[in-house]
């Protein structure tokens, strides 16, 4: 399986699809959210593999809309733990950088670190991977990266820090996305996790009565989060992570739900990532 990802070789994303599908995928690196949704429709993979929550920064907006833009289905989940390494040059040391460059999320969530080291001047980059890549292709050891052990293996850095980032409690939740036909194939028997999106109907009362069925069907709400819908101002989207027992629960659920909004879609029915096995 061929499996598109955002980012640069020994990204985040790229060791969590190792994680969820292992070592025999064949991991396709895009530049962009837009550019990984377009990969299977340009024939450059066969899936996608994103992430859509970080337990620390949260959702990801931009993949929740492209997902809706898409006919493309959630099949599988995995949770990773994030954890940051200072990456510099082979033969270099704490002492002698004077710059760090990394993304800004991952630049944020190191920031006692950064306390610590008054002197270190952050860089925002695009990418995690891409600023190891970008400090070795330098040579420079003044110039460091914060990003995963992967990306210090792809490019041969070295790790200066270990375990940076100021909460361990950091952990990203990352979808499988495939076309639905494959989707409904890749289904596994203890898939009792179901995302969807809905829109409300225009009157009083329809958020509870959207939400009533799902509780009256012993259906637990993980998650609701509300989107604007681009061009329908003051009119959201609203993503809900639901986990039942069994399919007719949500169905018996979802029949009801639909009277009382506009629009429903189900994004996926697939099996929850266990928490515990990520720490």
């Amino acid at each position: 399986m061929r499996v598109a990802f955002q980012g640069e070789a020994g990204a985040f994303s790229e060791a969590a699809a190792v994680q969820l599908l292992g070592g025999k995928i064949t991991t396709v690196a895009r530049p962009t959210f837009d550019a990984t949704f377009r990969a299977i429709a340009e024939g450059a993979a066969d899936a996608l593999l994103v992430p859509v929550e970080n337990s620390l920064a949260g959702s990801v907006v931009r993949v929740y809309d492209l997902l809706l833009e898409s006919q493309l289905s959630i099949a599988a989940e995995t949770i990773l733990r994030i954890e940051h390494q200072l990456i510099g040059c082979p033969g270099g040391s704490l002492r002698e950088l004077r710059s760090v460059a990394s993304h800004p999320v991952a630049l944020a969530q190191c920031e006692r670190f950064f306390q610590s080291h008054p002197h270190l001047k952050r860089v925002a980059a695009e990418d995690t991977a891409g600023s190891v890549r970008e400090v070795l292709a330098r040579g420079d050891k003044a110039y460091a990266a914060i990003a995963g052990r992967r990306a210090a293996q792809e490019y041969g850095g070295v790790i200066l820090a270990e375990n940076i980032e100021d909460n361990p409690e950091n952990f990203t939740r990352f979808v499988l996305l495939l076309p639905v036909d494959q989707a409904a194939k890749f289904a596994k028997r203890d898939a009792r996790k179901m995302s969807i999106a809905m829109r409300l109907a225009h009157r009083p009362g329809s958020l509870l009565s959207a939400l009533e069925p799902f509780a009256q069907h012993r259906i637990n709400l993980m998650k609701i989060e509300s989107r604007p819908i681009p061009g329908s101002p003051w009119i959201y989207q609203f993503f809900l992570d639901l986990e039942a027992d069994s399919a007719a629960q949500f169905d018996a659920a979802l029949t009801e739900v639909r009277k009382a909004t506009s629009e429903v879609r189900i994004l996926g029915l697939y099996a929850a990532a266990n928490l515990a096995a990520a720490k």
